[in-house]
């Protein structure tokens, strides 16, 4: 057992070094930014995924069942401590959790956390216990990077919201309005505190929290249009109102806004479905074009973090996600309307 056990630390010690190795250059400006340093389903240890805000350190731990779960976090707490000693803050996050505080977050040591980061000279808002995420997605940054690019002057719903970080990055753009519509207001409140640390004001009426499939409604019935409307929703969500599945009827989602997207205005589309293919992405898209008057203009890439493939680990974990580079796939859709409004 013993031996087993000492086989099982030395395979994700190894794991672990080759990964940090690779991140050598995010850790350049470690001290105030957010990355993945451990993406363990493409590289070699799918129970583990270690991502850094700042100095803290988030173990987040797919274990299935405890035991394995605390020798998991034992080994990367070990790791860590010992290669990068600057970091303060550790929280572990169990899948296996029995309890909200252990699947939402246990702190390992007492020393504070850090309440925000900066990316791509944004800031974002921490609360990184608020759900069994850390809140700020890191894998959709360069979503972030692209609507800080391209949404000047533009209209903008952000959909799905969560903690608003794709809104706030299309305010740092130049963004004329963005709405946030989310069913939780403790998250829109972390969207309203990244304002704050940015100097963006906040106008309380593009604060919508409810339920997506009545707000589209009154959007669309209020005449609202949009230069841009983002759609990144959680893989499943069920209330009263309507069911969000991206396995079997994110079609049906997107199709939900296009009434609120202006002519030549564009459709942002993320599906992060680990086991919904690209090819099976792509083709739910292309059904929705079919009608001509959308067509997938592009698609963007993740970022490297979130994309390394070592030996023993890779695609043939997850379902294969190209013509994307990740298992989330984010693809730009430019509309045309029948009635040319804009």
């Amino acid at each position: 057992m013993q031996q087993e056990i000492n086989n099982i630390s030395e395979q994700i010690n190894e794991r672990l070094g080759e990964a940090l190795r690779s991140r050598e250059p995010f850790l350049e400006d470690r001290h105030e930014s957010a990355f993945r340093l451990f993406n363990g389903f493409s590289e070699g240890y799918p129970d583990l995924a270690i991502d850094l805000y700042g100095r803290t350190l988030v173990i987040n731990d797919y274990a299935e069942n405890v035991l394995d779960g605390v020798r998991n976090m034992a080994i990367a707490r070990g790791f860590y401590e010992e290669h990068l000693p600057w970091i303060g803050a550790m929280l572990w996050k169990s899948r296996a959790g029995t309890t909200a505080e252990e699947r939402n977050g246990k702190w390992l040591n007492e020393v504070d956390p850090d309440r925000k980061v900066r990316e791509n000279g944004i800031w974002y808002a921490l609360d990184l216990q608020a759900n069994r995420d850390a809140g700020l997605y890191l894998d959709t940054r360069s979503l972030r990077r692209w609507l800080k690019e391209r949404m000047a002057g533009a209209r903008v719903l952000n959909t799905f919201a969560y903690t608003g970080s794709l809104g706030v990055a299309a305010m740092a753009g130049g963004a004329a309005r963005v709405v946030q519509l989310d069913l939780k207001r403790a998250f829109q409140n972390i969207a309203k505190t990244s304002c704050t640390l940015n100097g963006f004001p906040i106008n309380r009426s593009d604060f919508i929290t409810g339920d997506f499939w009545p707000v589209a409604s009154r959007l669309i019935k209020a005449d609202e249009l949009f230069d841009c409307v983002i759609v990144d929703p959680p893989f499943f969500a069920a209330t009263a109102k309507g069911v969000v599945d991206l396995e079997k009827n994110q079609a049906r989602v997107l199709n939900k806004v296009r009434p609120l997207i202006a002519d030549g205005g564009c459709l942002i589309a993320v599906n992060n479905g680990l086991y919904v293919s690209g090819e099976s992405f792509m083709a739910t898209l292309e059904g929705l074009c079919a009608d001509g008057y959308l067509t997938v203009e592009e698609t963007i890439a993740v970022d490297q973090d979130f994309t390394t493939t070592i030996d023993g680990g890779g695609p043939g974990k997850i379902t294969d996600p190209s013509p994307f580079n990740h298992s989330t796939k984010i693809a730009v859709l430019r509309v045309r309307r029948k009635d040319g409004r804009r």
